[in-house]
């Protein structure tokens, strides 16, 4: 399946209520004008430098994710372009981002990350640790950063009950939340698992190789 036809059926499986973001890490820039070229405008990587180089050599409407772990100090290379933050899980992150998106004159969508996952490989806040970076006074005086939403990474399994259980998670955390602190984004389910996550409400995936195919 060439990349153009895996953007397509993804785009009429998941319908205008789910964003598609195509995760384009380690891939040439040949390969996300293929994409690109059918309307694909949401493109995730995971290092900041990556995709630093991404941005300044292709077109200027492609909405760019910053969806691997942020480092502080790597934040103003991006900022002056970056759309969405995704998995965003400490305080000192979202200063550090708005601070930056204040320099360039921007407001920078952001995604807090809950740890949904039993793997200690995976970052993430605890639910008391998200609710208490939620009710941070210093929040209100971040003019420059907008948290969206919530987004989390599923255990990698193949047990189906247990990936259920951590998106269940996810929702519930997510609604519960939703109203008060005005958000709109739910993201979760990769390649592997997306299909699991639609039936929780995910409103963003995130994918990889079942577009550009396995990374070297």
């Amino acid at each position: 399946m060439t990349i153009a036809d895996a953007i397509k059926e993804f785009k009429d499986e998941l319908g205008e209520e789910v964003t598609l973001v195509a995760v384009s890490k380690t891939k040439p820039n040949e390969l996300l004008m293929q994409a690109y070229d059918v309307g694909q405008r949401d493109f995730g990587e995971n290092k900041i430098q990556e995709m630093t180089d991404k941005h300044a050599s292709l077109p200027k409407d492609i909405k760019w994710h910053m969806v691997g772990h942020v480092q502080s100090n790597k934040v103003k290379y991006m900022a002056p372009y970056v759309h969405m933050v995704h998995a965003v899980d400490k305080y000192k992150t979202l200063k550090e981002i708005n601070k930056r998106a204040k320099q360039n004159d921007r407001t920078i969508n952001c995604l807090l990350q809950l740890k949904i996952a039993e793997e200690d490989s995976k970052f993430g806040l605890s639910e008391t640790d998200l609710k208490d970076l939620l009710a941070n006074p210093g929040l209100q005086d971040m003019e420059h950063v907008k948290i969206r939403g919530l987004m989390g990474m599923a255990t990698f399994t193949e047990d189906e009950r247990h990936i259920h259980a951590e998106f269940e998670k996810l929702e519930r955390v997510y609604f519960e939340l939703k109203d008060n602190h005005d958000f709109d984004t739910l993201s979760m389910g990769m390649s592997g698992d997306y299909q699991l996550a639609i039936p929780h409400h995910t409103n963003m995936v995130r994918i990889g190789s079942s577009i550009f195919g396995k990374r070297d």
